[in-house]
């Protein structure tokens, strides 16, 4: 189909779908000419004409029900980047509403991923801001997201994992905080589709396998509730409806359950005219068929954050299958579907419902004003993968107001969620009118109380930052460390600067140190060194996050040249193939022991030292008992060169160093990815720090380096793992 039969087909749906004037209409048409004509010569990967691309995103929003405006902005929305159209081109054809909605979107740009958590942080600011102007500016993005990824496979492999991932990282849990469900759904399918493909396909063959049975037993179940429901309300519609695939994954393979456990595959969904309706309906379904204890919900009364209405209970039907019910209005159904964006489906728009609006996007100004307080802009992204993406948990005060938060949250994320000054003077907390310990999860229908106390020199502690679930509640302890312990922070920021050089083999005279911590500073933009000794004490910045780039600076600045072989060391010029994987040239039948201050492993540089007595020790070539220049050395000639054998099938001991979050089952998590490698662990130790990390010593067996890496990739997924290290 040509482009502009595609267009026609979409013109066709402003007719049926929308109420468009007929002047909005024209000015539809004229940014179709244009982005038509300025998109010509380009093509996507798949080879179909650019300006397909666009189309689509203006379908993806009249399906969303969004105005004229964003469909112009849609059409027009990769002009300003991709051709030489400017920004005041589309302002004096289109006007300037049009023209801030293509420059928010073209702004917002590509989110790079955790590799560069910076740049990515920056640029989801940069999102936030745009929505808080203008929340027309993330709907067309999402939509502009969403055909990318119906379009995705056409990439290169690598690109698609990377997109992939940020898509279920960021635009997903946006959509699902902005309430589309439609969008969140298909992006989050799509995107494990890429990222664990075979788990994908493994969930379509699950639910195709049992497809018949399933529309079988759905459509004898809606016509079952359809004839009793129908006497209690009057023209009640009923769905049935089939779980996404990540939402299956999650409980597969995140939850650790099988799919036969999962027990709201099915759905079926009762929508009716009042919210009295509602509550009789639910209680004919709980007369029809045996409810499951701990399986109702009622965001009726407590509505999610992003605004969603309905009842949920899960109920035991023939044969013993388990299945969800959802009632609902059709004013909460269609909040449900669209979100934010049935202010413009269904005309509740920016005039008609302006507090509204800003009531529904007051979490975009708190994530804003969260950030600020803290000053780690890399918080905004920590915030969107914790506080948008769980499931929520609603809790009463003792006056039995509820207090929204997300699953897993604590006593203390429900102190600062009532606010800032109790979070701060709280020194205890009562659930259900009993003392529970300050790191106590809260759970949907418990009542809290926070025990506070008004004496000087009470405060939050450290070990709070481990413990609290949502940002919100680590802002502010950092807030309050950063306000009430400046010296305290200093000293802890530079102890914690010199336990991470001394970790490190970073060493420095005192004027290099000075020299190389300053432009530390400067890079994260402090203007003085106590703002950034500072700012690492109270926990803004992590200096274990900025290791590797210290590291490489140091390298690159401070260390001199290394020099492999230097001309005064012997060169041997026989080579015979060694004992233990080693050979070492000029000599035959040595004794070799690989030295324990590095380990050396197949696949490193290294270099042996003739002992006396001992034979030949070989290090690692950038081990710290290594000269950097081998013809400085005390005794240079004792230096000789070793190469491993090629066909070395030794396994070595190697050492790691693993720093994590204190927390119950940490090592059990790590032992259990060691067994599922079968990597044998030797020795094992730790020691807890005063900020809430552990530290682990280990001692492991592998066969080379690529194994090692394979091993360190594995441990640093578990939850918790901050960094691991040889």
């Amino acid at each position: 189909m040509t482009p502009r039969e595609e267009y026609a087909l979409l013109k066709e749906r402003f007719k049926k779908e929308t109420s468009f004037t007929q002047k909005e209409t024209e000015e539809i048409d004229k940014a179709f000419a244009l982005a038509e004509r300025v998109h010509s010569a380009q093509l996507r990967y798949s080879g179909q004409p650019y300006i397909i691309h666009p189309i689509a995103v203006a379908n993806i929003l009249v399906d969303f029900g969004m105005d004229a405006q964003s469909i112009e902005a849609a059409l027009l929305h990769d002009t300003v980047e991709d051709t030489d159209v400017t920004l005041d081109d589309i302002r004096s054809n289109f006007g300037d509403d049009v023209a801030a909605l293509v420059d928010g979107v073209t702004k917002l740009g590509k989110v790079p991923l955790a590799t560069k958590e910076e740049f990515q942080a920056e640029n989801i600011r940069k999102m936030l801001l745009a929505m808080s102007n203008d929340i027309r500016v993330i709907i067309i993005k999402l939509a502009d997201r969403l055909h990318n990824m119906r379009t995705l496979q056409y990439m290169a492999p690598q690109k698609k994992r990377d997109i992939a991932l940020e898509t279920l990282e960021i635009y997903a849990p946006i959509a699902h905080r902005l309430g589309i469900r439609a969008a969140k759904e298909e992006l989050e399918d799509l995107a494990i589709r890429f990222l664990d493909p075979i788990a994908y396909a493994d969930i379509e063959n699950s639910l195709d396998q049992m497809s018949k049975s399933r529309l079988e037993f759905l459509e004898e179940t809606k016509a079952k509730i359809a004839q009793r429901i129908s006497t209690v309300v009057k023209n009640p519609k009923i769905d049935g409806r089939i779980k996404s695939v990540h939402g299956i994954y999650r409980k597969m393979y995140m939850q650790n359950k099988n799919f036969d456990q999962i027990y709201d595959i099915y759905a079926i969904r009762i929508i009716v005219d009042s919210v009295i309706d509602c509550y009789n309906c639910l209680g004919v379904i709980h007369d029809m068929f045996r409810p499951m204890p701990g399986r109702f919900k009622d965001y009726i009364s407590t509505p999610k954050p992003n605004m969603y209405q309905s009842l949920h209970t899960t109920v035991i039907g023939k044969d013993g299958i388990p299945f969800e019910v959802q009632i609902r209005t059709w004013e909460m159904h269609r909040t449900a579907e669209f979100g934010i964006a049935a202010h413009w489906k269904y005309k509740l728009g920016i005039k008609g419902g302006k507090s509204s609006l800003d009531q529904r996007l007051a979490w975009i100004r708190q994530m804003l004003d969260d950030q600020k307080e803290s000053g780690d802009v890399q918080e905004l992204v920590r915030a969107i993968k914790s506080d948008l993406v769980p499931e929520d948990v609603f809790v009463f005060t003792p006056r039995g107001d509820v207090i929204n938060l997300p699953s897993g949250a604590t006593v203390i994320d429900f102190a600062y969620a009532i606010h800032t000054a109790v979070g701060n003077k709280m020194v205890g907390a009562k659930v259900d009118g009993r003392i529970v310990p300050i790191d106590y999860v809260v759970k949907t229908g418990e009542i809290v109380e926070v025990l506070t106390s008004s004496q000087p020199g009470k405060g939050p502690s450290r070990d709070w930052l481990n413990i609290a679930k949502t940002s919100s509640a680590r802002n502010k302890i950092r807030s309050w460390f950063k306000n009430e312990k400046r010296d305290e922070n200093i000293l802890e920021g530079k102890a914690e600067i010199e336990r991470e050089f001394r970790r490190n083999y970073i060493r420095l005279s005192d004027e290099d140190y000075q020299q190389f911590i300053k432009h530390l500073a400067a890079r994260q933009r402090f203007d003085n060194l106590d703002d950034f000794y500072a700012a690492i004490g109270f926990g803004g910045i992590s200096i274990i996050r900025m290791m590797p780039y210290i590291k490489e600076e140091y390298n690159k600045t401070y260390r001199p040249q290394e020099q492999v072989q230097p001309a005064d060391v012997v060169e041997p010029t026989v080579k015979r193939k060694g004992k233990d994987g080693v050979t070492v040239e000029g000599i035959d039948n040595v004794l070799i022991k690989f030295s324990r201050c590095c380990n050396p492993l197949p696949g490193d540089e290294i270099i042996g030292f003739i002992t006396r007595g001992h034979g030949v020790s070989v290090h690692k070539r950038d081990c710290p008992n290594v000269p950097h220049v081998l013809s400085e050395a005390a005794e240079p000639e004792r230096w000789v060169k070793v190469t491993w054998n090629d066909d070395v099938k030794e396994e070595f001991k190697a050492n790691l160093q693993i720093t994590a979050l204190s927390r119950i089952g940490l090592m059990a998590d790590i032992s259990v990815q060691l067994a599922n490698m079968r990597v044998n662990i030797n020795e094992i130790s730790s020691r807890d720090m005063k900020d809430g990390r552990n530290i682990i010593y280990m001692t492991i067996t592998v066969s080379n380096v690529d194994h090692l890496k394979n091993v360190i990739a594995r441990v640093e997924k578990v939850d918790g793992v901050l960094s691991v290290e040889r």
